[in-house]
């Protein structure tokens, strides 16, 4: 599985908020620093409820904010998987998603040979800059929840 992130320090989140025209805050980095203490691909409400256990005084909108920004300068993805809610995912190497239809859980894998940009038909006039690679299925052995299952039949 994937689990390389940027790193954490303040000057380095600094350049990249400010390559953006973004300013540094230090709830944006408290945002940021909760991000990658996990490796879960947490909601928004879910980095809120936990920034809110240090940081009592944030507020939702401060954390949306804070996500946008993050994702603006590049610290930080978003993932989208199917209709469910954007999660936020700190790797910002290549690498691909294993989503599991029955826990709901998002897990980072690794692209062996970092694979090239496929050929793809598209219609019109578009320019194809990225492609976002999420693989289905069940985790057997990876959750605890999806594991039990299996083993209780």
């Amino acid at each position: 599985m994937a689990t390389d992130h940027l790193p954490v320090s303040g000057d380095f989140l600094n350049q990249r908020l400010a390559e953006k025209g973004l300013r540094f805050t230090s709830q944006r980095r408290h945002v940021y620093e909760v991000l990658l203490s996990r490796r879960d691909h947490p909601s928004a409400e879910e980095v809120f409820m936990q920034a809110k256990q240090s940081k009592p005084e944030i507020s939702m909108a401060t954390v949306y904010n804070s996500l946008d920004a993050l994702v603006k300068c590049g610290v930080v993805r978003q993932v989208n998987v199917d209709r469910g809610a954007t999660l936020y995912c700190s790797n910002m190497n290549k690498h691909a998603h294993f989503c599991c239809d029955d826990c709901g859980k998002v897990f980072d894998v690794n692209l062996k040979n970092s694979p090239r940009m496929p050929e793809v038909d598209v219609l019109g006039d578009f320019e194809v800059r990225s492609i976002d690679i999420a693989l289905h299925g069940r985790c057997t052995g990876t959750c605890e929840n999806c594991g039990r299952k299996e083993a209780n039949g």
